[in-house]
């Protein structure tokens, strides 16, 4: 009997996109998170002894935080109740707990999945908390952003996070053989092509399958080379939100990288940053930062370069501008490094907020007045540029300070050597003026 879908030449179910094909059918099918699943990840080892925690999955989009929480509800046998904290309020949850109660008292399990789960309010995610503890549903959420931020930390204490990575280079080409495979044709692609293809996708592998089933469906003889796959698609953008956790990340690398003396990484992770959106005027701001305080007086030019390349960003704009600050970026990272002046002013702060309001002493006071002068006010202070060298060697600290502190301690490197020499023979006169 002929149906009406058929009559009308349709099918009675659509065509399925190529990812929900391919959808692992299995936990042993997951590509790219063996750290969990495999050995002695903690999945594993949850299947091993045949318990089930409630978890938090955090992981990047496209990794698989959905697929894994419905297989491991088929692997433990429990009802697998999926929820969407963007689509679903307290009533969709009060229903999910009524089924799970009643299916509990039937003696069946609920996994309660909650994609998004960060979306949730901070009451809304405290409902979670009885059913939870009462067993009555096992809560696996699936998050883009950081817990330790978007979750109740009551809520984190009763269930394990785990972190689903990136899908690497190899991963995601396993992922397209697999697609190839499911399809019966290889991708009109050459290798470099190929690599493209993979590089477009940023460790998404929804997104690599969403690009394989189009470049499956391009008419062409011969296999395509990177310009004209590039030609055909565009590029992804990054995976990057300025206000979110991936922000502090980034800018955390380019820190680090400048720190570390290596301007081949800290021009990476500024062209990341840049590519991604963020203000270069952040980004002027913060190699402030790195000059004052991780290159200090080693190179005093450094805070120079730094603001010149501000001042230079703002006259130019982009993208002219963003060279200045891939200049300072470089000379930052190639500049010997101190924190001295940086530890120094924590010292003196820590040291100010102790001794509260100690009175300089008498000889460096000013006596404008008479009465002043028979106070003492300046008795015995000794001009520093009539002194031989330049420097009287008297004391400057307050006379009730209970010892002379050290704040600053300049490094052996670059200018400071030479201000640590100065201040060694300087420090040594004021010893032994103390000595007499």
């Amino acid at each position: 009997m002929t149906t009406l879908f058929e009559s009308a030449g349709l099918e009675a179910e659509a065509p399925k996109p190529l990812a929900e094909r391919l959808r692992p059918r299995s936990l042993d099918e997951v590509i790219g998170q063996d750290h969990l699943l495999k050995g002695e990840g903690p999945i594993a080892r949850m299947r091993e002894q045949g318990r089930l925690a409630s978890l938090i999955l955090w992981g990047p989009p496209g990794v698989g935080k959905t697929t894994i929480a419905r297989l491991l509800a088929e692997d433990s046998g429990l009802e697998f109740e999926p929820l969407s904290a963007v689509f679903s309020g307290v009533a969709d949850l009060k229903k999910v707990f009524e089924r799970a109660r009643a299916r509990r008292q039937a003696g069946r399990g609920t996994l309660l999945f909650v994609d998004e789960i960060h979306r949730f309010n901070r009451a809304q995610q405290d409902g979670f908390l009885p059913v939870v503890e009462e067993g009555v549903v096992t809560l696996v959420g699936a998050t883009t952003e950081n817990p330790s931020f978007e979750l109740n930390g009551a809520l984190l204490s009763r269930c394990q996070v785990l972190v689903l990575k990136r899908l690497d280079d190899d991963a995601l080409d396993a992922l397209m053989t697999r697609a190839e495979a499911e399809c019966g044709q290889e991708l009109p692609l050459d290798e470099d092509a190929r690599a493209t293809l993979r590089a477009m996708a940023d460790g998404d592998g929804r997104y690599l399958l969403n690009l394989v089933e189009e470049v499956l469906s391009f008419k062409t003889a011969a296999p395509i080379d990177t310009a004209g796959l590039t030609e055909r698609l565009s590029k992804r953008a990054p995976a990057y939100d300025k206000s979110r956790e991936e922000h502090y990340n980034l800018i955390s690398a380019l820190h680090k990288s400048v720190r570390g003396s290596d301007p081949d990484a800290a021009l990476y992770w500024l062209a990341r940053m840049l590519d991604g959106g963020e203000d270069p005027l952040y980004l002027a701001r913060r190699i402030v930062r790195m000059a004052v305080e991780d290159i200090g007086l080693a190179d005093s030019a450094a805070i120079h370069s730094a603001l010149a390349a501000k001042d230079t960003y703002e006259f130019l704009g982009s993208p002219e501008g963003e060279l200045a600050l891939a200049q300072a970026v470089v000379h930052l990272a190639c500049s010997p490094k101190s924190n001295a002046v940086y530890n120094a002013f924590k010292r003196a702060q820590k040291a100010a907020r102790q001794t509260g309001s100690l009175m300089p002493p008498a000889h460096i006071l000013n006596a404008p007045t008479k009465m002043m002068k028979e106070q003492g006010y300046g008795a015995g202070y000794e001009y520093d540029h009539d002194v031989e060298g330049g420097v009287s060697g008297q004391d400057y600290f307050p006379e009730d300070m209970p010892d002379r502190p050290v704040f600053y301690d300049p490094k052996p490197v670059g200018r400071e050597a030479a201000i640590k020499d100065r201040l060694d023979r300087w420090r040594a006169l004021r010893e032994t003026r103390r000595g007499r």
